[in-house]
């Protein structure tokens, strides 16, 4: 058996290769097209979703093998789980038919109120009200409910340099828009408690700040591609189906409201589920297809996230804590592009005596740069699994991602330092 120092470098090495291989989806993705005897293999690896988990049950095994199984079931149960339950629950209830038609009713109306030609109004409340809104309904709900809509009303018709720029513009500002609450945005979620913020804590320190950012991004999107968006119509309304009775609907918010207020306690939040899929199968008029293949892949995802980061404790932590405030707000925004802004986050709570001002700009680092990859935030996946699909190849290109993001989270930063 080798010692667990040594492990942890096997473990910091895997991280890496996974992050490496989240930019190599598409060539799987081509390899299964080019040997079709094999295709299932590379398709699989060529999914997004499935590379974190992969690796982490690749390095499971190379744990149990190396330090023994029970060292590894222990690992394993003391790991907690319970965002990547959370977003698989919230995916899948955000996702249905009537909250997703109340959804698309609500931005109907304020559609009528904006005065914008073509695709912009509907435009603007997707990408800057309902991220905001995240804030109330969890930033997974907030971008299930934008990308579905997004998807339905817009993106057939977007050319693929529009496709880049909204879905950047999208995870940027559901990454800073969940601020305005001490309970929406995961990367809060890990120090909310530990450090005491609340509500006014967060929205006087944060929450208007990534307002001022998230209506900037926006505008500045809706300037760039004005012309396009001034000419794109929406595809419509969806095809004619059973009026969803609005006893239904109440009964889905409740059940959203529900899990939400109970998203630190998964066997509540899961239960709520399982009702929520006994209505589902008792309704089926009223629901469209469920989006469990999606949600279970973004959980796999961020359940293999949880796995592989808990053994980069060794040098992430000393790295962040080498650092003086301002710097540590440019090091997250980074290391968040290459790691899920929550366990960076996470890790600073750890540290007892840690200043006001370090607390603020960790957390401030963490959430500007969430929206840089598909694996910078826990809600990402989501959109990603959602909106993919209208990709060339369905594949999000990582690289590209990056640089249409890089512009709008600049926003964030400034915002976050200077304002």
């Amino acid at each position: 058996m080798i010692s667990l120092s040594t492990f942890q470098l096997f473990a910091a090495l895997l991280f890496a290769i996974a992050v490496a291989h989240t930019f190599l989806v598409g060539y799987f993705e081509r390899l299964s097209h080019r040997y079709p005897k094999h295709s299932g293999v590379f398709h699989l690896l060529g999914e997004v979703e499935v590379v974190f988990g992969f690796w982490a049950m690749v390095m499971m095994g190379l744990f149990a093998m190396s330090v023994g199984v029970k060292e590894a079931r222990t690992y394993l149960v003391g790991r907690d789980f319970t965002e990547p339950l959370f977003v698989f629950a919230m995916m899948v209830v955000a996702g249905s038919r009537p909250l997703l038609q109340a959804a698309a009713a609500g931005v109907a109306a304020l559609e009528r109120r904006i005065p914008l030609a073509g695709a912009q109004a509907g435009f603007f409340v997707l990408l800057a009200l309902v991220p905001l809104l995240g804030s109330l309904i969890t930033e997974p709900a907030a971008m299930t409910l934008a990308a579905l809509l997004l998807a339905q009303r817009f993106f057939p018709r977007m050319s693929t340099h529009l496709k880049y720029a909204t879905m950047a513009v999208l995870f940027v500002n559901i990454s800073i828009g969940g601020t305005l609450t001490h309970f929406a945005a995961p990367p809060v979620l890990m120090v909310a408690d530990t450090w005491g913020w609340g509500f006014a804590h967060m929205l006087s320190n944060f929450g208007w700040k990534a307002a001022i950012a998230v209506l900037i991004n926006t505008i500045a999107a809706m300037i760039i591609f004005r012309h396009e968006l001034a000419t794109l119509a929406p595809t419509g309304d969806a095809p004619a189906r059973d009026a969803v009775p609005f006893s239904l609907t109440i009964v889905h918010l409740a059940l959203l409201v529900g899990i939400v207020a109970s998203s630190h306690t998964p066997p509540a939040f899961l239960g709520l589920f399982m009702i929520f899929l006994g209505v589902a199968t008792a309704y089926p008029q009223y629901q469209d297809r469920i989006l469990l293949r999606e949600a279970l892949l973004v959980a796999f995802f961020l359940a293999g996230l949880v796995v592989l980061g808990g053994k980069q404790t060794f040098w992430l932590q000393p790295l962040l804590t080498s650092m003086s405030p301002e710097t540590v707000f440019f090091a997250a925004a980074a290391l968040t592009a290459i790691t899920d802004n929550a366990a960076i986050t996470y890790l600073a709570s750890l540290v007892p005596g840690l200043s006001d001002e370090f607390k603020y700009f960790v957390v401030a680092g963490a959430v500007a740069g969430g929206g840089l990859t598909v694996i910078a935030n826990a809600p990402n996946p989501a959109g990603n699994a959602i909106l993919r699909t209208y990709f060339p190849d369905a594949n999000v290109s990582p690289v590209k991602l990056f640089g249409y993001a890089f512009l709008p989270t600049l926003v964030a930063i400034a915002a976050f330092y200077f304002l």
